[in-house]
Parts: C-alpha cells; structure tokens; sequence
C-alpha cells in the first residue's frame, strides 16, 4: 500500500508544471503556542480564540489584507487589551513571537525546483511579519527577500487581498496564464486548500510533522 500510494503521486506530479507555496508552515516554521503565550502575557485571556491557525480577531484579516497599516493593528490591540501604555516594541515582539525561521535545506529546495516547475510564493502576511522576516533573510542568509527563489511572489497585504479568498487565486493563475489542472499548491490551511480545489487546482495539504523536503523526496 505504501508504494502504491507513492506511485500514484509520481504520476500525479508527472502532469504538475506549476507550484504555488504557501509560506508560514511550508517554507517558514510558525509555532502558535508562542503566540498564545505572548498574547496571554500582554492581557489577552482568550488568546487562543484570539489568533490560533483557524480562528482570529478581525483585526488580522484587515491587516493582512492591507486594509489597516501597522500603526492601526497597534492600536487595535491596544483597545482589546485595554492597555494604552502598550509600546511598539511590545505588540511587534508578541505579534513576531510565532514566527521561528527556515529550516535548513529548504531553501536549497526551491532553488532546485525552480528549473523543473514554475514556482510561485503566495503568502498571507502583514507588514509587521513582513518587516520582521525580511530582516531575518537579510541577517542569517544574506538574501534581499525571496524573490530570486521563485518565478513570481504574491504577499496579501500588497495585494488587498488574502486567502481563501478566491480572487487571489485567479490573480496569480491569470496574471501568469496557469492551467489549474497542471498547477499544485501547497499549504498548511484546509480553509485554503478548499478555495483552491474549487478553482480546480490540484492541492497537498501540509500537515506536521511532514515537510516539503520529505513531499519532494518521496517522489525521488
């Protein structure tokens, strides 16, 4: 059963041209429980409810989407805190605390697949997050970005639109003239996954403890 299942997946992939990556959980680790924490710590008591994988306030999916700017997300959180002291660094050091980095080889990964497919990046993100992550790229691997590791990068809060949302998708099958049928995303949301199964991209949900090293490697 288990090389049957593999085998079906070989000849699945034989048909794939194009791959859309998610980031946070695919590429880059995220651990919620430091959120929770951090979140807990600044006086939110139901931080789970507050921001966890599936659910959250409001007020990150404006600011993912780029409807509110970063000194607008601190001030929300200081209303639902009800702590106007609240500093910048304080809110920016709980918001970041989910955010863990890259493992290794993975990026040497999506460098090798870049002659073989046509890699995309689409990623929910806020400016905070983005900030953050493009200082870490710059500090530990010397890189300006991601950009030299795909053929194209979608981040939501540029684009005024997020996952699930189906015109994100189109955006980038449209704007690159992708087949869905030849086309696999990657994510680690099953509410993300099912906006993209509609549109009739083929999909792999990421789920720990897998990994895009061990996805790609299955197929070698």
């Amino acid at each position: 059963m288990y090389f049957q299942i593999f085998a079906i997946m070989i000849l699945f992939m034989q048909n794939i041209k194009n791959i859309i990556f998610d980031y946070g959980n695919v590429i880059f680790s995220l651990d919620f429980s430091k959120s929770h924490q951090a979140w807990s710590e600044l006086g939110i008591d139901n931080a789970q409810d507050f921001y966890s994988h599936k659910v959250q306030d409001p007020v990150f999916t404006a600011f993912e989407r780029g409807d509110i700017d970063a000194i607008g997300f601190r001030e929300r959180i200081k209303e639902i805190t009800g702590k106007t002291h609240l500093t910048d660094h304080q809110i920016d050091y709980a918001w970041n605390s989910l955010l863990i980095g890259v493992p290794e080889g993975n990026h040497e990964l999506l460098l090798s697949l870049k002659p073989k497919y046509r890699t995309f990046l689409l990623s929910n993100i806020n400016e905070i997050h983005f900030d953050h992550i493009m200082k870490y790229l710059k500090d530990d691997f010397g890189f300006e970005g991601n950009d030299h590791l795909f053929e194209k990068i979608y981040y939501s809060h540029l684009l005024g639109k997020r996952k699930p949302e189906p015109e994100i998708f189109e955006q980038v099958l449209t704007e690159n003239k992708l087949d869905p049928a030849e086309t696999l995303f990657i994510d680690d949301s099953p509410q993300h996954i099912e906006s993209a199964q509609k549109l009739g991209i083929n999909t792999y949900l990421m789920t720990a403890p897998d990994s895009i090293q061990a996805f790609f490697k299955s197929l070698e």
